[in-house]
């Protein structure tokens, strides 16, 4: 166990991060980003989703589309359960810098490569799949070794008992200060583990499923799923949901502190002020 450093302007740095922690999160943000604008890009080539083991063309769980409106100009639709909604400029059809209309499923700028190229897709993701696999692999045996999985990401009682208090502060943005933030809240773990534990495998488990060659080997797998378009449609409700974690998790560390976070995933140690005491 590594001791507190005092700051001068009274602040401690306490150890937070290991190496392997640091590095693994770093290589999985820049893995994950490939993965999102990539599968975009491949998702291009067909915008759309089904339950079960094969496409029913005529009846998605969800699609994008692109429409003809009556004066003749594109509009982009978005089939979901709940309707169809319209969304030109963002989805289906979008405005490129010149003004010009792209009619595809995902603007340019939101996939990769920019330009319509599947097999060019295809490369940059399942590369970065092993990549995330391999490291999300690399982080789970380091913390199962070291006991730091548990030790770390594990809520107490006394945390599952205050979850309602913890949650009610962080929707009015009262974060923990002092000893209090030296380690993760019970919110912060939970959220964690069902990030680590169950988001990201499952999302493993899901892009191996739509492989040919592991449904061969493994037909089980996508039976697991309902088929490989089940698994299709989980593994992009798997990535919606991602997207969401990555979106709430930047905003807590732009409103907890971002500099002390950021420290703390550079360097390992992050600054916390001591309790004042009482007067």
């Amino acid at each position: 166990m590594r001791q507190d450093r005092l700051l001068a302007d009274g602040r401690r740095l306490v150890w937070r991060h290991p190496l392997v922690v640091r590095l693994t999160h770093w290589v999985n943000l820049a893995s994950l980003a490939v993965l999102l604008l990539s599968g975009l890009q491949i998702l291009c080539a067909h915008p759309a989703f089904y339950w079960g083991e094969a496409s029913t063309f005529a009846h998605p769980f969800a699609a994008i589309d692109a429409v003809q409106a009556a004066n003749g100009s594109s509009r982009g639709v978005l089939t979901l359960p709940g309707g169809r909604f319209d969304v030109t400029g963002v989805l289906g059809v979008s405005r490129l810098a010149d003004g010009q209309e792209s009619v595809r499923a995902f603007p340019p700028w939101l996939t990769l490569p920019s330009s319509l190229d599947l097999g060019a897709g295809r490369r940059w993701h399942f590369f970065f799949a092993w990549v995330f696999a391999l490291n999300g692999a690399l982080y789970l045996g380091s913390g199962l070794v070291s006991g730091r999985l548990v030790r770390v990401l594990v809520p107490t009682r006394a945390q599952l008992a205050g979850l309602g208090r913890t949650a009610w502060g962080h929707l009015r943005l009262k974060f923990p200060h002092g000893e209090a933030a030296r380690d993760y809240n019970g919110l912060q773990k939970l959220t964690y583990l069902a990030v680590v534990l169950g988001l990201l495998p499952l999302m493993v488990a899901t892009g191996l499923s739509m492989s040919p060659t592991i449904d061969a080997v493994v037909p089980v797998l996508p039976m697991a799923f309902g088929g490989r378009q089940s698994a299709r449609t989980i593994h992009f409700l798997c990535a919606s949901a991602l997207v969401l974690f990555a979106a709430v998790h930047l905003a807590m560390i732009l409103l907890s502190g971002p500099i002390g976070e950021m420290r703390a995933m550079i360097t390992g140690w992050f600054p916390i002020r001591p309790d004042k005491a009482p007067s």
